[in-house]
């Protein structure tokens, strides 16, 4: 459906349907003569991917999905066989890539323009590049990325924005009419800010978790309108827990966790909540039969994003055009990154080494080595960050967004899926008790059984420490066993609470006395010949000069599985967390 002036918007959300092919899901009630359907088209946590990457998951076989060319494809053939229709972007896309960093996004701004979004929910790394930033993008009258973003849960909050503190930076909702029916869709971002590289990029913007917010506008909105949609960037977890304590919520589109729901998850307050996974490699078709006020029939179908789509020839073309300057050939160009202040000199395109497994971070919980507890890439890369600045132990924080690396070939580019925040790399000073605490908090920010208390993200990537994980055991109980390897003698031996290690990892010049965020005292950061602190990326491909990517795996011992899935779908992370005993 045409994107009608916002200015002709009142308020509010929507329903949601299940249908079709085999893991599609259908329910609802017999048809009714007077009946309309609005189907929702839903994409999201996109993480910077402007074209395909092999998916290297047990359920993936290595081809190759995603690329905004084929998914645009598929947003128009929806479109084509449904007379109404909304395209809901629920976050995390303008970072996660070259392209999108050195552009401050707008190498994908520039793109999905041209999709004509109706909605979007901001997610975490929509605020990487500062503020200003994102109100240039998403909010005032003449925004960039025109995607009418809602947010009902951010506000300003004071310097430089001390004269709107306690307004929102966003409206929290809209409500339009669409074929007699009223359509209410209520906006919620992340709770937090993409701190991990400096809390002045998020200044005087503050963020809340949605349950107050969540508790006053489905009230308001249920009376308004005939179906109510949430779109959300609290992640899947965090939104069933809030479907459960709001009633009224037809639908939410949800990302964050890059969790996959082929079957939709219902709640016993009977909203439909669908996620469709990362890196463009979904696309969620939600279509709702509605009459008298009531959706009576739900069909829904997660679409692969593969290559039996063919490419959109407009959007190709405009892919290329934004990766022109990025790529080998007469038109590359060097780029200066907003966040460290380095200049790109090489072509992303460029190979700089050779993987010899597989690399990324997106097992399901039930397989060896779940992506919530562990991955090759980030093994990789703690190994790297420890081998090149010559320290004992090496670290980096478990993200979400990434991409995989098929085993042969490796392109700058694919390093800046999983390097895209401009880190420095340095080494520093640490105790052993801080890197007992770490342990101890990563794993009760991602296993929690109390979903509100997650902290974003996944346990921590480790080289240089294997430990047993005990996922139902209290917190600070969980890491126990804790080996240290001897980087010379290659000897294992148990971590000294009292003891000083020195830490290699991510480092920011806004932050010159931390190491992945952690304290540090002597941080020395990486730097080149001339002196020069050296871009993370660089870091990895000077390593590969040498060595190939063939991390030892299973660091973390699992010591009991975690639970098993609750809705029908594998889970990467448990839903619900892990119940302590």
């Amino acid at each position: 459906m045409k994107r009608k002036p916002l200015s002709t918007l009142v308020l509010m959300c929507s329903l949601l349907s299940y249908a079709l092919l085999p893991g599609a899901y259908a329910a609802g009630k017999q048809g009714d003569d007077n009946a309309m359907q609005l189907t929702l088209i839903h994409i999201g946590d996109i993480h910077g991917h402007l074209i395909p990457r092999p998916h290297l998951r047990s359920d993936g076989n290595g081809q190759m999905q995603g690329g905004l060319a084929r998914m645009f494809t598929k947003i128009e053939e929806i479109r084509a066989q449904h007379k109404y229709s909304l395209l809901v972007n629920t976050g995390d896309t303008i970072q996660g890539s070259a392209e999108a960093l050195y552009t401050e996004g707008q190498a994908l701004v520039d793109v999905i323009n041209q999709f004509d979004i109706d909605y979007f929910a901001p997610g975490n790394w929509e605020f990487v590049y500062g503020t200003e930033r994102f109100r240039k993008l998403f909010a005032g009258n003449e925004p960039v990325a025109p995607w009418h973003a809602l947010a009902a849960n951010l506000y300003f909050d004071g310097e430089p924005y001390a004269n709107k503190t306690g307004e929102r930076v966003l409206p929290p909702y809209a409500i339009e009419q669409i074929d007699g029916i009223r359509v209410g869709i209520l906006g919620f971002t992340t709770e937090r800010g993409p701190k991990v590289i400096g809390a002045e990029v998020v200044q005087g913007f503050r963020f809340t978790k949605g349950d107050a917010e969540m508790a006053e506008f489905v009230p308001l909105l249920r009376d308004q309108v005939d179906v109510l949609i949430v779109i959300s960037e609290l992640g899947l977890a965090n939104n069933i827990r809030l479907a459960e304590a709001n009633p009224g919520i037809d639908v939410i589109l949800s990302s964050d966790m890059h969790e996959e729901t082929p079957e939709p998850v219902v709640t016993t307050t009977g909203t439909l909540i669908v996620e469709e996974g990362q890196d463009g490699t979904r696309v969620g078709e939600l279509t709702l039969t509605i009459a008298n006020g009531e959706v009576l029939g739900r069909e829904f179908t997660m679409h692969t994003v593969d290559t039996d789509i063919p490419e959109h020839k407009a959007i190709a073309k405009k892919v290329a055009d934004v990766r022109e300057s990025f790529v080998t050939g007469p038109g590359f160009e060097p780029h200066l990154n907003p966040i460290n202040g380095t200049v790109l000199k090489t072509p992303i395109d460029t190979v700089i080494g050779y993987a010899d497994i597989a690399l990324h971070r997106s097992n399901f919980s039930h397989e060896e080595m779940p992506a919530v507890i562990e991955g090759s890439s980030h093994d990789f890369l703690a190994d790297v960050f420890r081998t090149m600045t010559g320290a004992d132990l090496g670290v980096i924080r478990g993200f979400r967004y990434g991409t995989h690396i098929a085993p042969g070939p490796i392109k700058l580019e694919d390093i800046y899926h999983y390097v895209a925040i401009g880190p420095f790399i340095a080494k520093g000073e640490v105790t052993g008790q801080q890197i007992k605490n770490v342990l101890e908090n990563s794993a009760d920010g991602s296993l929690n059984p109390d979903v509100s208390q997650w902290r974003g993200g996944w346990l921590f990537g480790w080289g240089g420490i294997k430990f047993d994980l005990y996922p139902h055991a209290l917190k600070g109980e969980r890491a126990q066993n804790i080996m240290v390897q001897d980087a010379e003698t290659q000897m294992w031996a148990p971590l000294d609470l009292s003891v000083t290690y020195t830490l290699g990892g991510y480092n920011y010049a806004s932050e010159p006395d931390l190491i992945n965020k952690i304290p540090a005292n002597n941080v020395q950061v990486y730097t080149d010949a001339d002196g020069n602190p050296v871009e993370g990326t660089e870091v990895v491909a000077e390593y590969l000069k040498t060595n190939t990517a063939n991390p030892e795996l299973n660091r973390i011992h699992l010591m009991s599985p975690l639970p098993g899935p609750l809705y029908g779908n594998p889970e990467i992370q448990p839903l619900h967390g892990v119940p302590t005993y």
